[in-house]
């Protein structure tokens, strides 16, 4: 449970550029004007049931619901009655017209191979192997986990479990057999979809050994249907193991969508805790779809001609919500690469967003950041004239990774979307509109229709403008999560009973004078520094503004003084050497920045920083480095633990 030790936070990151949608893309943008936007958002919280009830007509219902929503908190469920299919929303209706020929999944594996599905053979494809999972004795209801690297067969996968009722937990590929084995025994899946291997900065990824040592732990497992993608020699299990080229080649591709009720649980995917197991959130079909389907179109503001590139692998939620559902329920030409961005070279996403022509790109600020470290020139040697929207995901963005993006990659002409949300929240809640909303460099700008947020204290009273609080959200929405898999009373604790009456999201921020939300960071993450509350997103941002450092993560050290003490890890961009002068100029500049009272106490450089494997840093683990105290809690999203070594080595 999180704990308060105090009414609000501090926020003292200032930022006053501000940039209005560009004249040309307002023009022809899905929400054109603020007018526009007010209207939508003041109508969905004013009747929340029936603007929800006329968006739920974007999408194909078998039967229609007979209530929008009902509401006992803290469970909900929406369009009750209601049945439909996910799969065929984001595949069977776009091939009953041109879009049947038109290019669904563009893929480019990391050694250079490619494949284009259209609608058309994306719905062969789904048939078919849903008729393999039926043959391995999948039925409705049963869990199939998904194992694999991002090729088209993962999104294959996930499609025809939906098409069957079957929901899927996918498990990011670069997990270790022991976190695959412990998802697995959480959700007691059936089947296990998996590959031979995959490929990563010109290494074989070992995934078919990983399974094996996961399913001696995993007695629910009947059956493993692997994909043959590297050709190494591996062990297959007799009776348990089978080719999937072998079992495809010999079903039908005719399966017609299943009936599912609205409610009928669509995936559960697995989001890391700060301490203890990780935790399953459970999503279910129809107000997902409409979620995803909803905001892929607003915020991206996709068009029938748009080729758009989300750089986020199938194992998160933004793979799930913003690379299949929300962009294939629109009939959206999707970009999926299989591989780093660094490799053969630090060019690689600029490459394709030049070879495909791609017009919306979708990535993360640390991915960013590193693009800032690698420099410019990487950027440059390509034709990104293409691009018409930029997004951002994952985590805060610093304001001088925003402008950089959006200069460098963006020519000055595209507008950026910084997008908040969560595992939980299942779709976008607050972003721009790229056509109506005017952009300020580190905020997520307005919450979408639909979405009521609010920052308040710790007592549920909404705070001052520019004054740090706890972000809430009032009202039910659709996408929200229906509970934690097999722990409903974590479920509530968690969300529910920190601030009695709405969403606890667990982040701070603060609301400018303009109505923007700023996202100020994991509420665990705040530091309280003699008798200030201060956020580390804000030092951070102060840190990278320094032409020197490329990326920087601030935590707090136990001092018996001031409560915490600041403590600063931090990259430098190519160029720059540590040394203790250097040292003392960010010390200097954030107290320039920000203030004395902000000014690390501790700043330490270092080649790499602790991060999950979807590029969000650690910090519970730096404070641990910090405090010189062994690590606890769940570490099976970190995707290099050598980090914490050298990082423990340097300290010592």
């Amino acid at each position: 449970m999180n704990t308060f030790a105090g009414g609000s936070i501090e926020s003292v990151l200032v930022e006053k550029r501000v940039f209005p949608p560009p004249v040309e893309f307002a023009k022809s943008a899905r929400i054109s004007s603020m007018e526009e936007y007010r209207t939508l958002w003041n109508r969905a919280k004013d009747d929340p049931q029936g603007f929800w009830n006329d968006m739920a007509s974007h999408l194909v219902w078998r039967k229609p619901w007979d209530k929008v929503m009902e509401w006992t908190e803290p469970h909900v469920k929406w369009y009750v009655g209601g049945q439909l299919n996910a799969s065929e929303n984001c595949v069977d209706r776009h091939c009953v017209g041109p879009r049947r020929n038109k290019a669904a999944l563009i893929w480019e594996g990391e050694p250079g191979d490619r494949r284009v599905l259209r609608y058309q053979d994306l719905k062969r494809e789904v048939g078919r192997f849903a008729n393999v999972l039926k043959a391995q004795g999948v039925t409705k209801g049963d869990v199939v986990a998904i194992y694999m690297p991002m090729v088209p067969e993962l999104v294959i996968a996930m499609l025809a479990c939906a098409r069957i009722g079957a929901p899927h937990t996918v498990v990011f590929g670069g997990f270790s057999g022991e976190a695959l084995a412990g998802r697995i025994q959480d959700c007691s899946a059936k089947v296990l979809v998996t590959a031979d291997g995959g490929f990563r900065r010109g290494n074989i990824i070992h995934l078919k050994e990983q399974v094996d040592e996961a399913l001696a732990h995993c007695p629910t497992i009947r059956n493993v249907v692997v994909l043959k993608r590297t050709g190494h020699q591996i062990h297959m299990e007799p009776g348990r193991d089978h080719w999937w080229h072998e079992m495809a080649s010999i079903a039908s591709a005719d399966c017609p969508p299943e009936p599912l009720d609205s409610e009928h649980p669509l995936f559960i995917l697995y989001t890391s805790g700060s301490t203890g197991t990780p935790k399953g959130i459970l999503h279910t079909t129809g107000g997902y779809l409409v979620g995803t389907t909803l905001t892929a179109s607003w915020v991206f503001d996709l068009k029938e001609e748009d080729t758009y590139f989300c750089t986020a692998d199938c194992g998160w939620i933004t793979g799930h919500s913003y690379l299949v559902y929300g962009p294939l329920s629109n009939g959206a030409t999707v970009v999926m690469y299989e591989g780093a961005p660094d490799y053969p070279d630090k060019d690689r996403f600029w490459q394709i967003v030049q070879d495909y022509g791609v017009t919306i790109f979708y990535t993360a600020p640390t991915a960013i950041r590193a693009f800032m470290k690698w420099g410019e020139q990487y950027a440059r040697k390509h034709d990104l004239s293409s691009l018409r929207l930029l997004g951002t995901v994952g985590e805060p963005i610093n304001p001088e990774a925003w402008v950089w993006y959006r200069e460098v990659i963006g020519g000055g002409r595209c507008p950026v979307v910084d997008t908040w949300w969560q595992t939980e929240t299942g779709a976008i809640m607050i972003a721009p509109l790229p056509g109506a909303t005017p952009t300020k460099p580190g905020t997520a700008t307005l919450p979408l229709p639909g979405v009521v947020p609010e920052v308040v204290t710790k007592s549920g009273e909404p705070v001052e403008p520019n004054q740090g609080g706890y972000l809430v959200i009032k009202q039910p929405w659709p996408s929200m999560m229906r509970t934690i898999h097999g722990d409903d009373e974590r479920y509530r604790r968690q969300y529910w009973s920190e601030i009695p009456g709405v969403y606890f999201t667990g982040d701070g921020a603060r609301r400018d004078h303009d109505g923007n939300f700023w996202i100020m960071g994991r509420v665990d993450d705040v530091l309280n520094v003699a008798g200030h509350r201060l956020s580390t997103m804000e030092i951070e941002s102060a840190l990278v503004h320094h032409k020197a450092v490329a990326e920087a993560a601030v935590v707090g050290k136990p001092d018996e003084l001031r409560g915490q003490a600041i403590t600063a890890f931090v990259t430098l961009k190519s160029g720059y050497q540590p040394s203790e002068d250097l040292r003392q100029q960010l010390r200097q500049h954030v107290a320039h920045e920000i203030g004395a009272l902000a000014r690390p106490d501790d700043l330490r450089f270092t080649d790499a920083l602790p991060k999950t494997r979807s590029g969000k840093i650690m910090r519970r683990l730096l404070r641990d480095v910090a405090a010189g105290v062994e690590s606890t809690g769940d570490t099976s999203t970190l995707e290099d633990f050598s980090v914490l070594a050298r990082l423990r080595h340097e300290e010592e």
